[in-house]
C-alpha cells in the first residue's frame, strides 16, 4: 500500500535544515517550537528512523535526513508549481537580478536552480554587483530587482515606511584556514576583496582604529577568488556567516581582534512604475531567498 507524505511534513523537515534549528524554524512556519518538534517526530515516526541530530548548536540532518531532504525539495517545488498552473499565474519574461557577492554563496546555486525549476518560464539574469553600486543604480535601470549587504555598525535605522524587504541578518566573522599560522613578525596578513568593496574598507578601518598591525596579502576578485586564497593559508579575511567556506575557522578572539557587528541582506525597494511582473518576481524571490 502507498505511504503518502504530509507536505507540511516535508517542508517543517526543510526548513529546520535550513535555519539550522527548530527554534529559528518557527516563527518562519508560524508555528510554535513543540508544534514544529510534534511535526519532526511525526515524520521521523513515519520513516522509521532518525532525521535529525539534535544538540546545544542547533539540529543537522542525519544521513537518512538529507535523502528525504532532498526529495521533500523537489515535492514541494512540483507541488508549489502545479498550484500556480491552475491558477494561471506562472511567471513568464526576463528579468534582471543584481545580487551581492556575500550573500549565501554556498546556498545560492541550489536556490537559483529552484527558482527555475518553479518558474520554467522566468528568465532570470543574475549580474554580481557590489553592494554599494547596487545601491547607488536603484534609479538608473540598470537591474530590475537589485539585494544587497549594508553592515550594522552605529548606522541610522532605516527611514520609516522604507520598503526594503528584510531578508536575513548574519554575524560578520574574522576567518582562516585551519592551517594558517600567524606571521612571526606579528603583522596581521588580509585577504580581502578590492578597496572598492565596503566591507574591505570597513575591515581596514576597523584595525586601523584598534592600532593592530596589518598587512594586504592577497586582493580577491570576488567572494570565490577569498575562498581559494583562504583555503591556501594566505591569510585572515572578513566574512559574514553564511559566506565563511567549509574548512574555515573563527580566530577573531584567538588572534585578538576586534568585534564585528552585523550585516543585513535586503531587497531593494520597486522603483517608480515599476510592472506587476517585476513585483509578482520580487515577491517570488523575497519568499525564495529567505
Amino acid at each position: 500500500m502507498a505511504r503518502l507524505f504530509d507536505l507540511d511534513l516535508l517542508n517543517a523537515l526543510v526548513v529546520v535544515a535550513e535555519t539550522g534549528s527548530i527554534s529559528a524554524a518557527a516563527p518562519r512556519l508560524f508555528r510554535s517550537q513543540s508544534a514544529v518538534s510534534e511535526q519532526i517526530r511525526k515524520l521521523e515516526e513515519m520513516c522509521g528512523l532518525p532525521l535529525l541530530s539534535r544538540g546545544k548548536t542547533g539540529a543537522s540532518l542525519t544521513p537518512a535526513g538529507k535523502r528525504l531532504s532532498r526529495y521533500a525539495r523537489e515535492m514541494l517545488t512540483l507541488s508549489d508549481a502545479a498550484f500556480r498552473d491552475i491558477q494561471g499565474t506562472q511567471l513568464t519574461g526576463d528579468l534582471r537580478l543584481a545580487i551581492t557577492d556575500y550573500f549565501r554563496p554556498g546556498a545560492l546555486p541550489e536556490i537559483l536552480r529552484r527558482v527555475r525549476d518553479q518558474f520554467p518560464r522566468l528568465r532570470l539574469h543574475v549580474l554580481i554587483r557590489k553592494s554599494a553600486l547596487i545601491e547607488e543604480e536603484i534609479a538608473a535601470g540598470d537591474y530590475d530587482i537589485g539585494l544587497s549587504m549594508r553592515i550594522l555598525d552605529g548606522q541610522p535605522p532605516r527611514a520609516k515606511g522604507d520598503a526594503r524587504i528584510r531578508l536575513r541578518r548574519e554575524p560578520l566573522l574574522w576567518v582562516s584556514d585551519r592551517s594558517f599560522v600567524m606571521p612571526q613578525d606579528g603583522v596581521l596578513p588580509l585577504v580581502v576583496l578590492p578597496d572598492t568593496c565596503s566591507l574591505q574598507r570597513f575591515v581596514v578601518r576597523k584595525l586601523k582604529a584598534h592600532r593592530i598591525r596589518h598587512a594586504v596579502m592577497h586582493s580577491a576578485s570576488g567572494v570565490g577568488g577569498l575562498h581559494l586564497a583562504l583555503a591556501a593559508a594566505l591569510g585572515v579575511t572578513c566574512l559574514n556567516a553564511s559566506a565563511v567556506p567549509e574548512g574555515a575557522i573563527k580566530v577573531g578572539t584567538s588572534l585578538g581582534l576586534p568585534t564585528l557587528p552585523e550585516v543585513e541582506f535586503s531587497l531593494m525597494p520597486p522603483r517608480a512604475g515599476e510592472s506587476r511582473f517585476v513585483a509578482d518576481v520580487r515577491s517570488m524571490l523575497a519568499d525564495q531567498l529567505r
